[in-house]
């Protein structure tokens, strides 16, 4: 784990601050200067193996090596040709998250029952929020443990509930902020299958069960060697006792907030589409890179304010990669009747017990018709001639992960022109 003292430089922004003319994004600041290459050599043996191939994969966004789509023009005598490099598709990057956002939020709109959903954020005290960087299993725990608060309160109404859940490293100022994002239909199928029952959740009792679970989660971790950050190992001696330490957090409120139930799954899924699938940081938030320092917006929940954060390079990527998930690992999940283990036999119930046509199937979007939506063109024109573009064919690169890390130091020396 890389950990850095410093001291960063926070200064309120008005609501009405402009964005540079120019965009930033995060690849530029990677390669400009050899930014990534610098750093990489001067922490690699600090670096988890996700971190290096999640800017590897990040570095060869829309690389030649990666392979392209060629396109031509439809119209006689027309010679114009179109390639469009194939992208990496990883979290870590800024425009493939958004993609990806814009797929997974079209998926859920299919799958998810059109029921009234309410949408609760779980919390945790700050001093606990290192433990899940020294302890990199608990991140695998603590989406069940708020999932469980929520169908415990449902059994005892004999009902089975729809959950999913997305766990977030990260604040705003993309400081470490473990927390989970949860939302539950306010409604479950009943155990007999034959019914759908309303379900009410109370924000103080969840409050109380999810505090007893972290606690008892790390209470249990303890003994079976549970690595104490630095911070709070120098808090504890012969008069405070870990267990101590966290019996005086657990007598503390938490924060658990549960917004108002809406009448359906949509309002919720477009929020969280926002952060699951793409990176720490939104590149639409960088607003000035100085070739030492980068500043980045974001908004205060404190203050209802804006304010600008400027770091030094090193701080950033810091800062920014240590969001980036282990391999594999899931941020999204789902519980009660929409785990993958149950929804295939219980989902097709739950349509026909609220009357809801099964199967509902919306189309996915394209790349063209992505591309329409968000930037307001066509990318299969011909710019020359307006025809439509047609594919000429696929030339296939490099995308074995193995392949690409063999090109690490030459994507990452590659000057970006985005």
């Amino acid at each position: 784990m890389i950990s850095l003292p410093w001291d960063v430089v926070r200064t309120a922004v008005p609501l009405n601050y402009c964005s540079l003319s120019k965009k930033i994004t995060l690849k530029q600041i990677l390669t400009t200067d050899q930014n990534w290459w610098r750093f990489y050599k001067k922490y690699e043996p600090k670096l988890r193996p996700a971190i290096i191939i999640g800017i590897t994969k990040l570095l060869s966004c829309r690389n030649i090596i990666r392979g392209y789509h060629e396109y031509r023009c439809s119209k006689p005598g027309c010679t114009h040709i179109k390639r469009i490099c194939h992208t990496c598709k990883c979290k870590t990057c800024s425009s493939c998250g958004k993609k990806a956002t814009e797929l997974w939020i079209a998926q859920q709109n299919a799958l998810l029952p059109k029921t009234p959903w309410q949408h609760i954020t779980f919390t945790m005290p700050q001093p606990l929020w290192d433990f899940f960087w020294f302890n990199r299993t608990l991140f695998n725990k603590v989406s069940a443990l708020a999932a469980d608060c929520i169908q415990t309160i449902a059994k005892k109404k004999g009902a089975i509930p729809g959950i999913f859940t997305a766990l977030h490293t990260f604040g705003r100022d993309l400081k470490r902020n473990v927390h989970v994002h949860l939302s539950t239909t306010t409604g479950g199928l009943s155990f007999d299958h034959s019914q759908w029952k309303t379900l009410y959740f109370d924000q103080a009792t969840l409050m109380r069960m999810w505090r007893y679970e972290i606690v008892t989660l790390l209470r249990r971790e303890a003994k079976k060697g549970l690595v104490i950050p630095p911070a709070i190992l120098k808090q504890l001696n012969h008069t405070c006792s870990f267990y101590q330490w966290l019996n005086q957090l657990y007598k503390k409120t938490w924060v658990v907030h549960c917004s108002k139930p809406t009448e359906d799954h949509q309002l919720t899924v477009n929020y969280l589409g926002r952060y699951i699938k793409r990176p720490a940081i939104a590149e639409s938030k960088l607003k000035h890179y100085s070739g030492n320092t980068i500043s980045f917006q974001y908004l205060d929940h404190k203050t209802k304010t804006y304010r600008r954060l400027t770091l030094s390079i090193e701080q950033f990527i810091v800062l920014f990669i240590q969001h980036i998930p282990d391999l594999n690992f899931k941020m999204i999940r789902y519980y009660g009747f929409l785990s993958n283990r149950t929804r295939g036999a219980l989902l097709p119930i739950v349509y026909d017990l609220i009357g809801q046509e099964k199967n509902e199937h919306s189309k996915l979007p394209t790349y063209a018709e992505l591309i329409q939506k968000n930037f307001g063109f066509n990318p299969l024109i011909c710019i020359l001639c307006g025809a439509p573009l047609l594919l000429a064919g696929i030339h296939f690169g490099k995308t074995n992960v193995y392949q690409l890390l063999q090109h690490h130091r030459e994507l990452a020396l590659t000057k970006n022109c985005d």
